[in-house]
């Protein structure tokens, strides 16, 4: 085969370091911004959080602009800025380079060695498990060394609801040979287990878990005795809330068993959830909204949008025309750190766009909740704003918005849509919430069936199926209607 030369003109899109570093700050969460920025603060000299009541780090009047630009500095300084991005840093690397590449890596100092990284690390985990709450009050209990061992098995096989998850036969089988234990021995611990905090924990099943909360109640009577004897002899009556038989067998007026049942539904079905287990997460709301003067405004929350500057002092070391090590560096990290303000610029505009956006179309849920949400499409949003839909969605992912409804997050406002009999269309978000509503309006004693609730729907022109309701009430865990039967 005879070898020639060609010439062939494509187009190739590249990925630049600076586009790589606004996407992925523009998928982060707000909180997960804060250390984003925290962490470019420290490692970069040039940036600095921009502070009111902290003043520029110069010997002269600096104002507080953003951008180095806008700062009184040098006129070695301000064409070394000037010129930087054209002589000594490129604009576009390839795809496959890296921030190494191009710029001298900084990597700070920890400070405090490892054992302040351990301070950090205990100070954002005050969650305690149920597991070692268990074992906390096996150490402040007189149990012989054998005892405590069998203790500690057990433990292990209690779940997060506090339920003993493996049955006591297969815990004695798995006791060390050399502590030769019974199976009685087993069972005798687990009975102390039993009466530890919170109550109910070590409970085989739902009944038991019940019998040992109503056991250790203080305060006792006649509506507590007829509590215990329902749930030890007509538990599965109850289950099947068939209140007749109930009344029947335990020879109790309505007005009586309801107090009955009363009772036994303070009682908790999970004792293990009542112990925090886990990091609280907290939510801070990304976009605020609020109408004023008959229009809804929105604006991004100044306790999230984040505010840097390029610290003076440290640019104004740059000398022009100077190609030692130490120039060349604050060169490099001057020209990340203007990089990095305008990715968050960017990430700030695209979201605020996005948030106008999605109110401007939602107008009637900020109303009148719910039952008035729209018909909402990523596509939709991105048309509007003129951007891909990968992008609307790394906008809306992990960012929330605070409304007079209550704080929801982005994504919450887009949903299908269901026909109605005019032509027109539902959105499945206010098809739920007509749900819940209906739901929350039935009989207690005759509660309505998915068919019954798909004909109600159906009379107000929203054609619903029987399994697109059964679906949706699934979703916001409303129990079937012979789970939702009840007295009171």
């Amino acid at each position: 085969m005879k070898q020639t030369l060609q010439l062939k003109i494509s187009q190739n899109l590249t990925m630049t370091p600076q586009l790589q570093q606004a996407i992925r700050l523009l998928q982060l969460s707000g909180l997960e911004l804060q250390e984003e920025i925290q962490q470019a603060v420290e490692s970069n000299p040039m940036l600095e959080a921009h502070d009111e009541d902290n003043p520029p780090r110069s010997e002269e009047n600096v104002s507080s602009a953003e951008t180095p630009a806008e700062n009184p500095q040098s006129e070695d300084t301000q064409d070394i800025m000037a010129d930087s991005s054209q002589s000594t840093i490129p604009e576009d690397l390839p795809v496959d380079s890296s921030w190494e590449d191009t710029f001298d890596a900084y990597l700070p100092g920890s400070g405090g060695g490892e054992d302040s990284d351990r301070d950090y690390e205990t100070q954002g985990n005050n969650g305690t498990s149920l597991h070692d709450h268990l074992l906390w009050q096996v150490e402040v209990s007189p149990f012989t060394e054998k005892d405590a061992a069998i203790a500690v098995a057990i433990i292990d096989a209690i779940d997060d609801d506090g339920y003993l998850a493996v049955p006591l036969e297969e815990i004695h089988q798995g006791l060390p040979a050399e502590l030769d234990t019974e199976l009685d021995e087993v069972v005798a611990v687990l009975h102390r287990i039993q009466h530890f905090d919170p109550s109910g924990v070590a409970a085989r099943d739902l009944r038991e878990t019940m019998q040992l909360q109503l056991r250790q109640m203080e305060r006792r009577g006649p509506l507590h005795e007829l509590a215990l004897l329902l749930v030890n002899e007509h538990f599965d009556i109850l289950a099947n809330r068939d209140y007749a038989q109930l009344m029947r067998k335990m020879k109790l007026g309505e007005e009586e068993l309801q107090q009955v049942i009363a009772l036994v539904q303070t009682l908790n079905p999970r004792p293990g959830s009542s112990i925090m287990s886990g990091q609280t997460e907290y939510i801070v709301p990304d976009v605020l909204v609020s109408k004023k003067n008959g229009k809804w405004l929105v604006e991004l929350n100044p306790e999230v949008t984040p505010k840097l500057r390029i610290n003076n002092l440290y640019a104004n070391m740059i000398k022009r025309a100077n190609n030692s090590s130490d120039n060349v560096y604050l060169k490099n990290q001057l020209q990340e750190a203007r990089w990095f303000i305008k990715s968050l610029h960017s990430r700030s505009e695209t979201l605020l766009k996005v948030a106008k956006c999605i109110v401007e179309r939602q107008k009637a849920f900020l109303e009148y909740g719910e039952e008035s949400m729209k018909p909402l499409v990523m596509f939709d949003i991105a048309a509007a704003v003129e951007m891909h839909e990968s992008t609307i969605s790394r906008v809306t992912t992990k960012k929330y918005m605070h409304t007079p409804q209550g704080i929801y997050e982005l994504k919450y406002f887009f949903s299908s849509h269901v026909s109605t009999a005019n032509g027109g269309e539902c959105s499945s978000t206010a098809i739920r919430a007509m749900i819940k509503k209906l739901v929350a309006a039935e009989s207690p004693g005759k509660p309505l069936s998915d068919s019954k609730i798909a004909s109600m729907l159906s009379d107000k022109g929203i054609q619903v199926a029987r399994r697109t309701v059964a679906k949706y009430r699934e979703a916001m865990s409303i129990p079937p209607s012979n789970e939702r039967k009840r007295l009171i």
